[in-house]
């Protein structure tokens, strides 16, 4: 797993320390946060750092279930730190459940930048999707951003996000899908019906018809396979 930046300060720093110039200013308010990554080292390097910034609890987990038990027994926190791969599932389902039980801030920390899951954990309800490669201080200033109520993406992703959810048509011509949308193609290719896909995103099968129609006006063509096919290209869906 990679976690070069925050996992080599931990490595090189005495416990209880930072070096004077990655020393974040603290928050007044002491705040709670559920830490989830199913590496040890990097997980103590989150959570030392996260002390520093005024954190008063942190809570640590090694995979969904150890976080579903957490959150189930701590109810929301200030904030969540979550890995994406984690052994037992995917983080960003862990974003969306947190969501649902009304966690307000949820970090995403992820050894990829891969365009689909930036824009699939934005669109999960994250405030920010930060790399386990990047320096400490770019790690505290996204979850600083957060915590202040801002969002935040990694500088290496934030091209993906400036491109939005854009999907090249039948004529090359970029057409912007919308949210919904990019969630009904991604079933699509996962092989749902329209009724299938419905039952999932709790819509009718009408309503989903509806969605496929306008993804077809959108990219020039009415087949399936050719809109997912395009949609793929693009990295919006997989």
């Amino acid at each position: 797993m990679a976690a070069v930046g925050l996992a080599q300060a931990a490595r090189t720093t005495p416990a209880g320390a930072l070096p004077a110039n990655m020393v974040p200013h603290p928050r007044e308010e002491l705040f709670t946060v559920l830490v989830v990554d199913d590496h040890p080292l990097l997980r103590e390097a989150i959570s030392s750092r996260l002390l520093q910034m005024g954190a008063g609890t942190v809570h640590e987990a090694a995979s969904m279930a150890e976080a579903r038990a957490r959150a189930l027994a701590t109810g929301p926190c200030d904030l969540a730190i979550l890995d994406l791969g984690l052994p037992d599932g995917t983080g960003i389902d862990l974003v969306t459940e947190l969501r649902t039980q009304g966690w307000p801030r949820i970090v995403v920390l992820a050894s990829s930048d891969d365009p689909y899951a930036v824009r699939a954990a934005f669109q999960a309800g994250a405030q920010a999707y930060l790399l386990k490669s990047a320096s400490p201080m770019v790690v505290t200033d996204g979850v600083r951003r957060v915590l202040d109520g801002g969002v935040y993406a990694d500088p290496s992703v934030a091209p993906v996000l400036a491109a939005g959810t854009r999907v090249p048509g039948t004529d090359n011509t970029p057409r912007e899908l919308s949210g919904r949308e990019v969630e009904v193609l991604q079933l699509v290719a996962d092989g749902r019906s329209n009724k299938e896909i419905g039952e999932a995103l709790n819509l009718s099968a009408l309503t989903v018809k509806s969605h496929l129609s306008r993804i077809g006006r959108k990219l020039g063509t009415g087949d399936r396979a050719q809109m997912v096919a395009l949609a793929m290209r693009a990295g919006v869906i997989r």
